[in-house]
């Protein structure tokens, strides 16, 4: 038999795992630098680690495959911004358009570990949102301001009738002169109103309409010169009045001063310290008797008025009477509201 020779060449073949092993290596590594232009996955973030073959998308109509057999990956399409996205992180994290978030299968056991290190990967690179605490309401003042109202004005606490009063009290003396026949008729000449802390509001000379026939300047206090400049009557009542409208009026006999101002004010809003009984009581008088304002105040308040020459002062006297009120005050206005007066 004739022998057959072969040359056959019995060298080793190249390990396919390594020929394989360095393909999968190139592509992971074009697909992470291309993830990396990107900007969906940082450097310093990177895992070592396989990473499976994402989906492969169809060829399109002018594209063919690549020197290492991969296809080249088409651009993602921008999605427009909608009010339901809140952010842009909702749309990097949509499978449906981005398809090479979801992993291709396989049936290596390490696969599915290099998809969850991608993923979190990608995760990690998004910006992150913060979240903004939900602002505390504000409590509490709201419901006690009618309470701290009422402590920032402890005199309007008063109990029954008096509640407005020290708001709403005031308290006038007027001083007359003479004029007409022998100077008997009684014509304003100066008038005097303080508040209830006794604070002057109105003191003012007045010219009377008519002339005047006795200036009775040894009770009245008024001279000649105090009529150069005086206000002539008509502008001074239409003032007074102004004030006298809607307040409590206290006054020892002051039925005289309204006569004086052609005047009538409601009784109602009237207190005469000349005809208080409670305050006669205090001063050890009878209640039925008509005092002097002069002898109250030196009896309850200890103090001299209408002394001397010069007359009397009607900003004195109208401040004493506002005081004389006061030690009543309680005991009288309660006493007005079971028994109010007639007009």
């Amino acid at each position: 038999m004739s022998t057959l020779l072969l040359n056959l060449d019995f060298g080793e073949p190249p390990p396919k795992k390594a020929v394989e092993g360095n393909a999968k290596h190139q592509k992971f590594v074009k697909k992470r630098r291309l993830l990396e232009r990107r900007g969906f996955l940082n450097k310093k973030n990177q895992r070592p680690g396989k990473v499976p073959k994402p989906h492969a998308e169809p060829p399109r109509k002018g594209e063919g495959p690549r020197v290492d057999g991969t296809w080249k990956v088409p651009p993602l399409a921008k999605k427009k911004k909608t009010a339901a996205s809140s952010s842009g992180s909702e749309q990097f994290l949509d499978k449906k358009t981005v398809p090479w978030l979801t992993p291709a299968p396989s049936q290596k056991a390490g696969s599915l570990v290099a998809a969850v290190d991608l993923l979190g990967e990608f995760q990690s690179a998004l910006p992150k949102i913060k979240s903004h605490p939900a602002r505390p309401r504000k409590k509490g003042p709201q419901k006690n301001a009618a309470q701290n109202s009422t402590q920032a004005h402890p005199e309007s606490t008063c109990s029954g009738a008096s509640q407005k009063v020290p708001t709403k009290m005031v308290a006038i003396d007027c001083e007359m002169v003479g004029t007409g026949p022998k100077g008997h008729v009684s014509s304003l000449a100066r008038c005097s109103i303080v508040n209830y802390s006794g604070d002057v509001l109105y003191d003012e000379y007045v010219l009377p309409p008519c002339h005047i026939v006795d200036y009775r300047t040894r009770w009245s206090g008024i001279r000649r010169q105090h009529m150069v400049n005086a206000t002539p009557f008509k502008v001074a009542r239409s003032q007074i009045l102004k004030i006298l409208t809607g307040k409590i009026v206290v006054g020892h006999a002051v039925h005289n001063d309204f006569k004086a101002l052609q005047y009538v004010h409601p009784k109602a809003l009237t207190r005469d310290t000349s005809h208080i009984p409670p305050l006669n009581r205090k001063a050890d008088c009878p209640e039925n008797a008509t005092m002097s304002l002069k002898h109250l105040t030196k009896k309850l308040l200890n103090r001299d008025i209408q002394v001397g020459k010069s007359g009397h002062s009607s900003v004195e006297d109208a401040q004493a009477t506002m005081e004389l009120y006061k030690l009543v005050e309680v005991e009288w206005e309660e006493h007005l509201a079971q028994n109010p007066p007639k007009d």
